[in-house]
């Protein structure tokens, strides 16, 4: 059956055939849209590698690196780049004081601005590695994905409000604790390498962030 016909058995059984045909331009549109799905790329294009920023020195010889905020991790990084600046890319950061309107909105501009021209996003961090509120150890980093990253997740219409409005009933509790706990896992373990202890004890916790991992959760979170 043709969309004429579906429009008009719509209209005859009584829906918004006219909500109908808009949802299905709104489809349309998005599926068109130059980033809403993968494209291959010309084999002479560049190639190079970013550490992005979820990337942390994490350890060197004797010494676990959490005790360094993340501007030194982000500097050190930068610094390693510079050693081939044909392969690696430094990742560009921003520190926001979050009780400066002036500096939030400039934060906000920038991540705009990165995932117009197609950017996946940005990671929030605190400015510490590990910082503790009133309800306990702070997310240690958290991922806001671009609209039209998010298309790749979510598929073409995710931004339909029904759409929208399903994703932001989902619970969070579950992935929250998760990365919470892989996150202690992960920082023990790098802790036990750096200390020289036998490689069973660093696979102890290795092991317990992978059973984690096999946890049921919505891998799209």
């Amino acid at each position: 059956m043709g969309a004429a016909p579906r429009l008009l058995v719509a209209a005859v059984d009584g829906l918004n055939a006219w909500g109908h045909a808009a949802g299905q331009a709104h489809a349309v549109t998005n599926v068109r849209n130059p980033w809403s799905s993968p494209r291959y790329i010309p084999a002479s294009w560049k190639t190079s590698l970013t550490p992005w920023n979820r990337s942390l020195v994490l350890a060197t010889e004797g010494v676990a690196h959490m005790d360094k905020d993340h501007v030194w991790h982000m500097e050190t990084l930068a610094r390693v780049c510079q050693a081939d600046a044909t392969l690696l890319v430094a990742t560009p950061f921003r520190v926001v004081a979050l009780e400066d309107e002036a500096a939030v909105a400039e934060g906000v501009r920038w991540w705009e601005e990165l995932t117009a021209r197609g950017g996946e996003g940005m990671v929030v961090k605190p400015l510490d590695f590990a910082v503790r509120g009133r309800k306990g150890l702070l997310q240690p980093a958290i991922k806001s994905r671009g609209p039209e990253y998010l298309r790749i997740i979510y598929g073409p219409e995710y931004t339909a409000p029904a759409n929208l409005e399903r994703l932001r009933q989902r619970g969070l509790s579950t992935k929250r604790s998760l990365a919470l706990r892989e996150f202690a896992l992960g920082v023990e373990g790098l802790e036990r390498f750096a200390r020289g202890e036998p490689l069973r004890r660093v696979h102890e916790c290795v092991f317990g962030v992978l059973a984690l991992e096999s946890e049921p959760v919505d891998p799209r979170l």
